[in-house]
């Protein structure tokens, strides 16, 4: 057995269907403007007031990818947790995230494969009961045994 494995990790042995986790965050100016910077993608959309109040959108929106980062957080940090590895994405996004909006991210078990140590997790981000993102994730969960 692995006991180097961290607090919080679930192992495959130890998923369930329907297994449920989720985080908060509200997306600020600064998470949109780090965002741009580590991404390279300087959109005005994001980042410039005036030129997105001519958008469809009417103001600026955070990346769509940062939205789906939440994802990725609650995925890596709690369900399968530390030392999950990423397999596949798909992502629909539905509506947009605006600054000082409250995320809700959520992942949940829809598809266990002990053997190969997949879980399929159904995916999605909402904001004040909306959903702004759906999606659908498989990932490779750590294992308390040796490969």
């Amino acid at each position: 057995m692995l006991d180097n494995l961290p607090r919080g990790t679930i192992c495959i042995e130890d998923i369930e269907m329907g297994m449920t986790r989720y985080l908060r965050k509200q997306v600020t100016d600064r998470d949109i403007e780090l965002f741009a910077e580590v991404s390279t993608d300087h959109n005005p959309v994001h980042l410039d007031d005036d030129y997105a109040q001519d958008t469809i959108f009417e103001g600026r929106i955070a990346h769509g990818m940062l939205t789906a980062g939440l994802i990725s957080a609650v995925i890596g940090e709690q369900l399968p947790g530390h030392g999950t590895i990423y397999m596949s994405q798909n992502l629909k996004f539905l509506a947009p995230v605006r600054p000082g909006d409250l995320v809700y991210a959520e992942v949940k078990v829809t598809g266990i494969q002990i053997d190969k140590r997949r879980v399929t997790l159904e995916c999605k981000c909402e904001v004040d009961g909306k959903k702004v993102l759906i999606g659908e994730a498989m990932v490779m969960a750590p294992s308390r045994k040796f490969d």
